[in-house]
């Protein structure tokens, strides 16, 4: 095994990948049994995985029922590199401003100074997935 990240489970160079990259693929599990994906834009703290949402979609009701969610993150340049992260998942309502900030600061090259409040995103209808990452697999060309 090669070095690990503070987390304890992602390894350095994993982590850096990971940081480096700005969408990756969210599998969860229908009502059905049958896996639901989707491209979503993430972070990673540590060995935590963040991911803003609508309430009212899918993935988020998906990890409400199964408590589960992985996330498939491949790079965009040859060769291709790539890993996959799964783990106990949550929907988080509270305290979600500065996650929220720091996945539009992703999204658009602005982080959102203040950083939304509680309020103004359950307006919204926002919520954060949150990931613990329990697994990391499929590790390709990362370096």
């Amino acid at each position: 095994m090669g070095e690990v990240h503070a987390s304890g489970l992602i390894e350095a160079p994993v982590h850096e990948f990971l940081e480096r990259q700005s969408v990756g693929t969210l599998a969860t599990v229908r009502p059905d049994g049958k896996a639901r994906h989707t491209l979503v834009y993430y972070d990673v703290t540590g060995a935590v995985i963040r991911i803003s949402t609508e309430a009212a979609r899918g993935k988020a009701r998906d990890v409400e029922r199964t408590g589960w969610a992985s996330l498939c993150v491949m790079g965009h340049e040859k060769p291709w590199p790539s890993c996959t992260l799964e783990g106990a998942a949550r929907v988080v309502r509270e305290g979600i401003g500065p996650a929220t900030a720091a996945l539009l600061g992703k999204i658009t090259g602005n982080a959102p100074d203040p950083a939304p409040s509680d309020e103004q995103l359950a307006a919204a209808g926002r919520v954060i997935l949150e990931i613990a990452v329990e697994r990391v697999y499929g590790v390709s060309y990362v370096a």
